[in-house]
């Protein structure tokens, strides 16, 4: 993307917005032979964008926008959701979060909550250790074994 003076990143800022606005995983957005994808993956916003003659597929854009994933859910120490809610990181909007990158939990502990249906559910720490990944943001959607943390 750097070596592209004509990236428009106001237009990127814009498409990663309604991402967040709309909870999609991903959008497309094709005028010309300009084609600009952002997707999210594990939470964050990727782009790429890619000068394509009109006839051509799209599928190089695709691949180009997908980098080298780290497989989470295998991780012995991922903390996955218990369901489809939204995942909070604090008890209340303006507080401290539950836990941060680094810290101490033990077994039990809240590290974090998912509201479901107008009920907040305390998801705890399955074992004792170190939090070291938070891979969600406050706020946002989650879906059902979608890893939320790694404890080690």
């Amino acid at each position: 993307m750097a070596n592209n003076p004509e990236l428009d990143k106001d237009l990127i800022r814009e498409l990663a917005e309604l991402l967040d606005e709309t909870a999609l995983t991903e959008i497309e957005w094709t005028q010309g032979d300009r084609t600009v994808r952002v997707a999210r993956q594990s939470g964050t916003a990727v782009a790429s964008a890619a000068a394509l003659p009109p006839a051509a597929s799209t599928a190089p854009v695709e691949a180009a926008a997908e980098p080298a994933t780290v497989d989470h859910a295998s991780h012995p120490g991922a903390i996955l959701s218990p369901m489809v809610g939204t995942a909070y990181v604090a008890p209340e909007p303006g507080a401290t979060p539950f836990v941060q990158a680094g810290a101490q939990v033990s077994e039990g502990q809240t590290v974090l909550i998912i509201e479901a249906m107008k009920t907040m559910n305390p998801i705890p720490a399955p074992k004792s250790g170190t939090i070291r990944q938070i891979l969600v943001s406050d706020g946002v959607p989650v879906e059902y074994g979608e890893v939320l943390m790694i404890v080690e």
